[in-house]
């Protein structure tokens, strides 16, 4: 695996994948270093999560995956709800 020479924030990764940050936030909540996830700290000890291009990478796979379960969740209540009536 190559070095790391940088991360780009979470800010600018929801720009970038045009998403909203804090649903991001969400989802990448278990990411952790192996999966390119990484908290940036300054003199204010606010961390700021960051991500290398794997993880963005792993990143999009999260949101593909947790679309499609909206979807089939979506589906089922649908479902459901038309056998009630």
């Amino acid at each position: 695996m190559p070095a790391i020479s940088s991360v780009l924030t979470i800010r600018r990764v929801a720009r970038m994948l045009g998403e909203d940050e804090d649903w991001l936030h969400d989802i990448s909540n278990a990411m952790m270093p192996e999966n390119g996830a990484c908290w940036i700290y300054d003199l204010d000890d606010d961390g700021i999560l960051a991500f290398t291009r794997e993880g963005i990478d792993n990143l999009r796979e999260l949101i593909e995956t947790h679309r499609e379960r909206r979807s089939i969740r979506a589906a089922a209540t649908r479902a459901l709800s038309g056998r009630l009536r």
